[in-house]
């Protein structure tokens, strides 16, 4: 069995997409369509802009969307489909991507999401006064009840369960802090403050969860092509009504992508291919399903390697 697993925020890199653009016409299109939808040329961002402005939450989320979708769509030029996935998975923005690969959205309805998911969550809490930190060494449980123990008044919550060894946590700038020096006292290997400029996945988030709840209610939604494992319950989805219903709780809910690999795992997935920019996934597929088989899928050597 095999599943198609898409990356999210922080495997932005300039020029990413572009070799597929310019070796499969059907991959271009999906750039054309994405800044299109957008009103902007969002390509020329990815391709010869900066960093610091791909960077940003409502430029990163679309542009890696975008490329996600311009590999598939090179796979699919190549022969390959969507059903040769038994399911797809991505990781917090990636779970979009996952959902237009499978046909449940639209391609000009993802990037207008993902547009508005970025805007909102960046706008949801002042700059400033969220962070975000890696706890590498520590499992979920420990992280999940260390968090708890320091919180106090404010907010830090395990946004992100990753891999065995490492977690992510999110919340007040204060509370994150004090939280990654009391995971290095109960033995976390390392604990590093993340560049992002917002809190994800923690409760700060819900007024853009409620703005991202206002937004998917005004687009269709079909049924996947194959099953799509949601962040929030490491388990497959195809009613539309429930793929609605969970995005919006993915927007303060924890990523639970430890579960859902070791759950496809379970199912009898044995292979993985990560499709579109960079391989932090594969880094993390490698650490939960240690005999999978992992391949990266993001520029066109990628594919020809895969055909021969």
């Amino acid at each position: 069995m095999r599943a198609f697993v898409f990356p999210g925020q922080g495997a932005q890199t300039i020029g990413m997409g572009r070799e597929l653009a310019g070796a499969y016409p059907a991959a271009k299109a999906v750039f054309d369509e994405v800044d299109e939808a957008l009103g902007e040329s969002l390509s020329q961002l990815i391709w010869e802009g900066d960093a610091e402005t791909l960077t940003l939450t409502q430029n990163a989320q679309p542009a890696l969307m975008a490329t996600s979708m311009a590999a598939f769509r090179a796979l699919e030029a190549e022969g390959f489909a969507i059903t040769d996935a038994d399911f797809v998975a991505g990781h917090s923005l990636g779970e979009y991507s996952a959902l237009c690969a499978a046909g449940a959205l639209s391609l000009t309805d993802t990037a207008r999401l993902l547009r508005l998911r970025g805007q909102a969550m960046q706008e949801a809490v002042p700059v400033g006064q969220g962070a975000m930190a890696a706890i590498l060494g520590l499992d979920f449980e420990t992280v999940d009840r260390i968090a708890r123990e320091v919180a106090g008044d404010e907010v830090v919550e395990a946004a992100n369960d990753n891999d065995p060894a490492q977690v992510v946590i999110s919340g007040h700038k204060a509370a994150v802090e004090r939280a990654a020096e009391a995971m290095k006292a109960a033995g976390a290997k390392r604990a590093l403050m993340l560049p992002v400029s917002a809190p994800f996945h923690s409760v700060l988030m819900q007024p853009a969860a409620a703005a991202m709840a206002d937004a998917l209610a005004a687009v269709e939604i079909n049924v996947p092509a194959v099953p799509v494992f949601a962040n929030v319950r490491a388990e497959p989805v195809t009613e539309p009504g429930a793929i609605r219903r969970l995005l919006v709780e993915q927007v303060t809910g924890t990523v639970r992508w430890r579960e859902s690999i070791a759950n496809m795992a379970e199912t009898g997935v044995t292979e993985f291919w990560e499709i579109g920019a960079g391989k932090a996934l594969s880094g993390m597929i490698k650490r939960i399903a240690k005999d999978a088989v992992v391949r990266n899928l993001g520029a066109p050597a990628d594919i020809a390697a895969l055909k021969g």
